[in-house]
């Protein structure tokens, strides 16, 4: 395994497995089967509902908890300080440890400020190892970096051979903040696991399109996240430390650069209350269910 060092001189592994979209029911089995297959460094979420099966598959692993890089993010229901001071310590219950080595805000809405100054607590009582930020774009990261009183570590945001965050990734190589890509495939949208280029590539190294593009993520300085629910695909994905890119070929990948998202964007008024309304709809779902636990 390669590591970056992060500002704050904490290592963290440079290809992890994240667990986006990884179902409850799968998740277990999915943690345990990555761990079987090598990696280290683990990715989940308050929103992604399966921190408490995250925390059950590391203690059954049977993986020391202090070999394994475990990352969590707050939701944004769960901004401003008090709130999410709470959420943290109630994620570290469901992962079933008494610290984190990565905390992200998961958003760049709501009031963030006050949830980084909880983070920048918990950080200085030794409860977080590293903290950071995901989605923010390059103006909120300078302005959370420049003005926060301890600057984010680590920024996860969409990154890809079809967006490949050019200009924000200078930005947070000048502020010491680590880029972490939390779609190093695109999620395949657009055909990029059929890109004729990548292809051409893969067959040159023999490798898969989806080992060119980890590659050249990590040759790049990003770290790298991918997920499936699949052993053999976990495996292959964690095999991409035995080959190098010539820098021809990384110019090659960098021309299939599209230079906007293959998702959202957080600028479009239109997404931002689309967010609004998921966390309004939450929490009256959250509120809801208190009722009935009361009758």
């Amino acid at each position: 395994m390669e590591y970056v060092t992060l500002s704050n001189g904490v290592k963290m592994p440079v290809l992890g497995y994240g667990v986006y979209q990884v179902t409850k029911e799968e998740c277990e089995r999915c943690v345990l089967d990555a761990l079987k297959a090598g990696y280290r460094s683990i990715d989940t979420a308050q929103s992604y509902f399966n921190e408490e099966e995250v925390g059950t598959a590391i203690r059954k692993s049977g993986v020391p908890r202090e070999d394994i890089f475990l990352t969590s993010k707050v939701w944004v229901e769960h901004y401003g300080y008090e709130n999410c001071k709470k959420s943290v310590e109630e994620s570290m219950k469901k992962l079933q440890t008494d610290y984190l080595d990565l905390m992200l805000l998961h958003q760049p809405f709501s009031d963030y400020y006050g949830a980084w100054r909880a983070l920048e607590e918990l950080y200085e009582e030794g409860k977080i190892r590293a903290i950071g930020v995901s989605n923010f774009y390059p103006d909120r990261m300078v302005d959370i970096a420049s003005f926060a009183r301890i600057s984010p570590m680590v920024n996860q945001v969409e990154t890809h051979p079809y967006n490949q965050q050019i200009t924000a990734k200078q930005y947070m190589d000048k502020y010491h903040v680590q880029i972490e890509a939390w779609a190093p495939f695109g999620e395949g949208r657009g055909g990029l696991f059929e890109n004729d280029t990548l292809k051409e590539i893969g067959e040159k190294y023999g490798k898969t399109t989806a080992q060119v593009m980890l590659r050249w993520h990590i040759q790049r300085g990003v770290v790298v996240i991918p997920k499936s629910t699949h052993f053999e695909r976990m495996e292959e994905n964690f095999n991409v430390f035995d080959f190098e890119l010539s820098d021809g070929d990384m110019e090659r990948i960098k021309a299939l650069d599209k230079e906007e998202s293959s998702f959202f964007s957080h600028y479009d008024p239109a997404m931002v209350e689309w967010f609004v309304k998921m966390v309004e709809e939450r929490k009256s779902r959250h509120d809801s269910s208190k009722e009935k636990k009361s009758w």
